[in-house]
């Protein structure tokens, strides 16, 4: 589990073969769960100036290759004994989102992130969503949008700053949202959830 904040903006040195590797302060142990711009991946490898990962199939089949490579922000996961702040992350990438409007405004820059209408069910205004790992608040939500509003800490710590019209990016959306709304739907369907039903539920986000 991650909370969406951001511990250092780190290098992508390689990715070759599904393995990527990543040139970072942070010292990462052999089977550690680490975050790459808000993707959940395992540590196969440590090297003297960082480590390396392993992408599934799947996780390749959801992000774009833009998101591994550069710079990226990097979330070890959460202790149990760490303070928690942000909201609650899993590291699982529901879509790939674009920047599709910026507007500077006196203090904060409003971002219109477009994605694919199914998953606007899942984005609550002012509630929580993860953007290449970064935990922000929703403001609007459209048919096919939302709007972000980005405090000036927020651009210098992170890459966010970087991002232009077109840019994609990884979107987790709220872990609590997609919990309900796939309990409705099968109460709509007069469907009962047995333990088995539930343990399935839980392990597919």
């Amino acid at each position: 589990m991650f909370t969406g904040l951001i511990r250092e903006i780190a290098i992508v040195k390689s990715y070759q073969n599904n393995i990527l590797t990543i040139q970072s302060k942070h010292k990462a142990k052999l089977g550690d769960s680490i975050a790459i711009n808000g993707v959940c991946l395992t540590v196969i490898q440590v090297n003297a100036d960082g480590f390396n990962l392993e992408l599934a199939d799947e996780t390749r089949s959801i992000i774009d290759e833009s998101k591994i490579s550069g710079k990226v922000h990097i979330e070890p996961a959460m202790q149990l004994n760490d303070r928690f702040e942000g909201h609650i992350v899993q590291g699982h990438v529901d879509c790939v989102g674009v920047v599709t409007k910026i507007t500077k405004r006196e203090n904060a820059t409003d971002f219109i992130i477009k994605v694919e209408p199914q998953y606007i069910a899942h984005i609550i205004p002012k509630g929580s969503i993860t953007i290449d790992g970064v935990s922000l608040t929703i403001n609007d939500v459209y048919n096919d949008a939302f709007r972000l509003t980005i405090i000036p800490h927020t651009l210098r710590e992170t890459l966010i700053g970087n991002y232009q019209i077109g840019s994609k990016i990884n979107i987790e959306t709220d872990l609590f949202a997609r919990y309900i709304d796939h309990i409705l739907r099968n109460r709509s369907q007069k469907k009962s959830m047995s333990w088995d039903d539930v343990d399935n539920m839980q392990m597919s986000y």
